[in-house]
């Protein structure tokens, strides 16, 4: 019996050079993988001829037992069948396409009296559908202007034409606060009730300019004709109809129909919007999301979500707006990058759409698993500045001093980008003398490490300093001159308002820019903010020590009750040495009293 290795080889030498789509089977017979190719046998060719630097390809590769292909006539058709597969075998290696939430719908239900309202649940045996909406809101503006303008029935009965004949319903209050025509009763006809749905979908297809100049022609042949009672009541309906407009229309009407796409990812996991123009307003929106499964190109991934979104839509739209060229869509769309005028507000929107998506699903991710979120801020982190582990700990340190004095220097631990304020350390500096704030640097540095070397305690992945390159430099002279230890250093380069500017990381130094709005860079703001605010706060208390202490705090045996009961009865030092004998002893007792009576006399006689 032939190896695998031998069969995938005659297989090989068999497949033709022509387009066609291939389907990859492991050992149980389970298509795991569909692809299509311009050129079948140089491409399936090289999963076995070279090297696979993706781990996730060499898996694929590792489990292929047997081979099918189809030779197709064109590009088109190998497009075609490969999506038809995908979607029929759902092949463990390809990237499949999931919506992430519900949208809304307006559905007009398919009664005798129609219904219009919105939902979640689609259902086509009850209604006709229209949507979906990237947000509520816009299903809610659509259906609000209609409610205004139609008098359409809200109501859940079950209504009948038989049954409004023979009198079965009566009106209710909306009909009495004028929000209901009346249809149960037979206050209007059901030609003018059957007019009112046909105009409310208008509106929701995108073709409210068509109801407004109906409503301008209606209103100036009122007019024409002296009947200004009703025409002004027609110029409410028509206003009302120019202000959902605009709202709604966000490029020219002369956009008849066109489909807008915005791309955005997040590590593996990438987001596809979808817009539907009509009329120049957005009638649909929707957004998927997909995982990449064997490193594909973002054009790959584009022309995968063009697909599935355009078939979930229904869009037989010809032309349509991406943000860069996708692999391939098909021979008989017209695919335009727009770099001005209204299609580029267009291609702004659907990017604006699908980041607003993918905010949103990491929220709802982090909320799930907040340590997802620490881990991708310092996945970034790490890529940003090539650190060699993930920076699950960062030690941050900063010195505060005025002209020298009260010199102290702080050290501020964060574990998965979060506070751990149980490991803060706040040092005193005793070796340097002056203000020398390397000098200081080094010394809190070596201490704080020597320390934990001694404790037998987990050194940070990376250690932050307050400062810039002299900071930088300092640390690594205690961290690796002194101590032998090989930690990643990074400073914090500060504007002139000591906001956080740039991260500079490596000897010598490089910048590393970050946008402002980035979780990276509102970490690396908290924790400069925060060993700032600790290093301040504990220079302030010490130097607030200082200013409060007197000749008392030298005396031996007088702790800090008797030097406030001393201060209280005398209400200076230079009165109490002044003092009797007598008045020590009444106020301290005859030990203590003697005591501090004869050390304040003993200051007299010298």
């Amino acid at each position: 019996m032939a190896s695998k290795d031998d069969h995938i080889r005659s297989l090989l030498q068999r497949i033709p050079e022509q387009p066609g789509v291939y389907q990859y089977l492991n050992q149980e017979g389970t298509v795991i993988y569909v692809g299509k190719a311009k050129n079948l046998k140089r491409r399936v060719s090289s999963y076995f001829n070279k090297d696979q630097s993706s781990l996730k390809t060499r898996q694929l590769v590792a489990h292929i037992a047997d081979i099918k292909y189809v030779v197709v006539g064109s590009e088109q058709d190998a497009f075609l069948l490969e999506n038809n597969l995908i979607k029929q075998y759902q092949p463990h290696y390809n990237i499949l396409l999931k919506d992430g939430k519900s949208y809304p719908y307006i559905c007009i239900t398919k009664e005798a009296y129609p219904r219009i309202f919105k939902t979640r649940q689609k259902d086509r045996r009850g209604g006709e559908y229209f949507g979906p909406y990237s947000f509520s809101f816009a299903a809610d503006t659509v259906l609000e202007l209609i409610h205004k303008l139609y008098p359409i029935r809200t109501c859940n009965t079950p209504m009948t034409p038989e049954g409004v004949q023979k009198g079965k319903y009566k009106v209710c209050l909306k009909y009495h606060i004028k929000k209901c025509c009346g249809i149960c009763e037979q206050r209007i006809s059901s030609e003018q009730y059957n007019d009112y749905i046909q105009s409310a979908k208008k509106i929701i297809r995108g073709d409210a300019h068509e109801i407004s100049r109906q409503l301008m022609d209606r209103m100036q042949q009122l007019a024409s004709e002296m009947r200004y009672e009703q025409a002004e009541q027609v110029k409410q309906q028509y206003l009302l109809v120019e202000k959902f407009r605009s709202k709604t229309v966000v490029a020219n009407t002369s956009i008849s129909e066109l489909d807008v796409f915005g791309y955005d990812e997040q590590d593996d996991q990438v987001y596809i919007s979808m817009l539907h123009v009509h009329n120049g307003s957005i009638v649909q929106g929707r957004t998927m999301e997909c995982k990449r499964k064997l490193d594909e190109s973002r054009e790959e991934l584009l022309a995968y979500g063009i697909t599935a979104l355009r078939e979930t839509l229904e869009s037989q739209t010809k032309e349509i707006l991406v943000p860069f060229l996708p692999d391939y869509v098909g021979e008989d769309i017209r695919i335009n990058i727009a770099t001005s005028g209204d299609r580029r507000k267009l291609l702004d929107l659907a990017a604006q759409n699908v980041r607003q998506y993918k905010a949103d699903r990491l929220k709802q991710a982090d909320k799930l698993n907040p340590d997802q979120r620490a881990i991708r801020i310092l996945t970034e982190l790490q890529h940003l500045i090539g650190l060699p582990v993930l920076p699950m700990t960062i030690d941050a340190f900063d010195n505060s001093s005025i002209q020298g004095s009260s010199a102290v220097s702080a050290c501020v631990v964060f574990r998965k980008a979060k506070p751990s304020k149980g490991d803060y350390k706040r040092f005193e500096v005793r070796e340097v003398v002056g203000q020398d704030d390397y000098a200081t640097m080094r010394e809190v540095v070596r201490r704080r490490y020597q320390r934990m070397i001694d404790n037998n305690e987990e050194l940070p992945n990376l250690i932050i300093a307050d400062g810039g390159i002299g900071q930088m430099h300092a640390i690594r002279e205690a961290v690796e001159d002194q101590l032998g230890l090989h930690i990643p250093i990074a400073g914090l380069k500060k504007d002139d308002k000591h906001r956080t500017q740039t991260l500079l990381y490596g000897f010598p130094p490089m910048e590393f820019g970050m946008p402002v709005t980035s979780e990276t860079f509102r970490l690396l703001t908290q924790i400069q903010d925060e060993v700032h605010r600790f290093a301040i706060t504990y220079h302030k208390k010490k130097r607030s020590k200082q200013q409060i202490h007197s000749e008392l705090d030298d005396i031996q045996g007088v702790g800090a009750a008797t030097k406030q009961k001393i201060l209280q009865y005398f209400g200076s030092v230079k009165r109490a040495g002044s003092a009797e004998k007598d008045e020590w002893i009444n106020l301290l007792g005859n030990s203590r009293g003697t005591k501090l009576y004869e050390y304040f006399q003993s200051k007299i006689t010298r």
